[in-house]
């Protein structure tokens, strides 16, 4: 697979991310919303064979194609697993045009600022060259601002950036996420001292050194338009952060050139009692809507 194709349709596509990782800690939840109780399972092996199928269902729906989505973001161990035979990253691209993305952090460490870094990660590296081989083009990771504390958010994004300069230097586009909580008493100002510290860590790439953003619907519309216009910038996209679908997709079609990865707000309204023309009827209203408000 080309890379240089890949990330030609992630710079210039329309479309938008289909983030398809929640990890085990939010598994249950995402299963229950699409109506399958935890007596389904009886341990993580089988709870995990249990989202692989909806994640297999969603993935091989014809709706779900590279003419809407530009990219889906896996959870480690849905890369080591297969659809319809092949690995889940070459099915994504060879099969759908699709981008495939890793999730690689391990997890939130303890609020200290205000903020939450990423926990530890050792077995990046390895992890890396296990994505690499498998046919992943970027990675992504997430921390958490809880509060407008210059200190907490400089240090957030410097791990980000840090982290990603590995990530590059493996031979992979990370997409960094410095979430904003949608619940963050002073978010405006958090926001403005996120897009500071973003900008300063964009300034100081290399010139082969591409990066993505996945960031918190702004309140000041147009936040991020720097971000978006930076040439070591690949895409900004946005996530639902617990909005609605319908209020992510209004803030979002605000934003000009950033796109969205979200997950609930995709997956919303889906269920595994559907049958398959009702649930390919409810992923494409939901697809349609979700481009709609990436176009901007």
């Amino acid at each position: 697979m080309s890379n240089a194709e890949q990330l030609e349709k992630i710079r210039t596509a329309p479309g938008f991310i289909a983030a398809l990782d929640q990890s085990g800690g939010s598994t249950p939840k995402a299963l229950s919303l699409y109506g399958i109780t935890p007596d389904a399972w009886s341990n993580d092996d089988e709870m995990f064979d249990v989202v692989h199928a909806m994640r297999t269902r969603i993935m091989t729906c014809p709706k779900f194609n590279g003419d809407r989505i530009l990219g889906a973001i896996l959870f480690e161990n849905t890369m080591d697993r297969e659809v319809e035979g092949q690995s889940t990253a070459s099915y994504l691209w060879n099969v759908k045009n699709i981008v495939p993305f890793l999730k690689v952090d391990k997890g939130l460490a303890e609020e200290a600022n205000g903020t939450q870094l990423m926990n530890p990660n050792p077995g990046l590296g390895d992890l890396l060259k296990k994505a690499k081989a498998a046919g992943i083009f970027g990675t992504k990771m997430r921390s958490v601002i809880k509060q407008a504390n210059a200190e907490g958010i400089a240090a957030v994004v410097d791990q980000q950036f840090e982290v990603g300069r590995q990530i590059v230097a493996a031979g992979l586009v990370p997409i960094i996420e410095p979430e904003v909580d949608i619940h963050c008493p002073d978010k405006a100002e958090a926001e403005e001292m996120l897009h500071d510290a973003i900008m300063k860590q964009l300034n100081s790439l290399g010139p082969d050194e591409i990066v993505m953003l996945k960031l918190t619907l702004p309140e000041k519309d147009d936040l991020y338009a720097d971000c978006v216009a930076h040439p070591n910038v690949a895409r900004v996209v946005a996530l639902s952060g617990g909005y609605s679908r319908d209020e992510a997709n209004d803030r979002l079609s605000r934003q000009h050139g950033m796109v969205a990865s979200f997950s609930r707000a995709l997956s919303e309204g889906l269920s595994a009692q559907q049958s398959d023309d009702e649930f390919a009827g409810t992923l494409d209203k939901s697809l349609d809507s979700i481009c709609a408000a990436s176009a901007t």
